[in-house]
């Protein structure tokens, strides 16, 4: 299930999109309605050899964007290559809108981009907070200045997760995706 052909379509906003709206909604604990899925572009970042290829990006009702992505093997950074796809994603929507808004454009029109990867193996990271298995991040100040920033991050690894749940009850509909 977790090579991209299959994840793809099972969670086929195309045909399926309720599946992706309800598993986006419990793993961001907001309702969650797509308007659209954007084509997979890639992108080499910082004109170096670098390739990003996007597994599955979707525009939400608010207008922000969440890129899925799926990992069969944890690389030995993913830290900074989940950071890559961020910057990526949010890159891609400020050309979009500003070239959308032109002249009307502010940066306030700029939504928050979510990544979430689910990682088959993870790295040895992950296994050191073996209870965990699902990490949420996003960018806060340490004198606890509120300002919005755009970047939040959803790590799953599901060989933790396999082993949380073996041979434990399902408690919630997360669980059960």
């Amino acid at each position: 299930m977790l090579y991209d052909s299959f994840f793809k379509e099972i969670f086929s906003s195309e045909y399926h999109p309720e599946r992706l709206e309800e598993i986006l909604s419990l793993i961001l604990k907001r309702k969650v309605r797509i308007c659209q899925v954007l084509p997979n572009d890639s992108v080499r970042i910082a004109d170096e050899q670098s390739l990003l290829i996007t597994d599955m990006l979707v525009e939400l009702d608010d207008g922000s964007l969440a890129n899925i992505e799926i990992q069969k093997i944890g690389y030995a950074f993913p830290g900074q290559r989940v950071a890559c796809y961020s910057a990526d994603t949010l890159l891609r929507q400020y050309k979009r809108v500003k070239s959308e808004r032109k002249n009307k454009f502010t940066y306030r029109d700029i939504k928050t981009v979510y990544t979430i990867v689910f990682f088959e193996k993870s790295t040895q990271e992950f296994h050191l907070l073996k209870e965990h298995y699902i990490h949420k991040s996003k960018q806060v100040f340490d004198t606890m200045l509120q300002l919005e920033t755009l970047q939040e991050y959803i790590l799953i690894p599901l060989d933790i997760f396999k082993e949380n749940m073996h041979n434990k009850i399902i408690d919630s509909e997360l669980e059960a995706y």
